[in-house]
């Protein structure tokens, strides 16, 4: 299993995002500081700035960028669709390219998911 960790600026209302609108599983969530998630062969680690080791590892680590992790989908255009009747944000439009059409969309954070749809 592969593991990407995330840093938030508030791990229940990621913890939400990626439950309820990503269809992640949660697999620990023991304090408001951190949770562990999973999405097929993906462990996603959620730790809030300063809150254990991973919250202060080579510095003062903060949320966003433009790093993010992939999930394929058969009907990208159904997806984005109803992810933005849920109200999630989208940093930018769907765009094409040679191996297929794919879109960003942000965490509470955030922190970029990839939704891509092979060619």
């Amino acid at each position: 299993m592969i593991s990407v960790r995330y840093i938030v600026n508030d791990v229940a209302a990621c913890v939400g995002f990626y439950r309820d609108i990503l269809g992640f599983k949660v697999e620990m969530h023991p304090g408001p500081g951190f949770a562990s998630l999973t999405h097929r062969d993906l462990r996603l680690l959620l730790n809030a700035p300063g809150q254990g080791g991973a919250g202060v590892a080579g510095g003062t680590p903060q949320p966003g960028g433009w790093n993010r992790f992939q999930i394929a989908t058969d009907d990208l255009d159904l997806l984005a669709a109803t992810l933005r009747g849920r109200g999630v944000t989208f940093r930018g439009d769907i765009v094409e390219g040679r191996g297929g059409r794919q879109c960003l969309v942000e965490d509470p954070s955030g922190n970029l998911v990839e939704l891509f749809q092979p060619a």
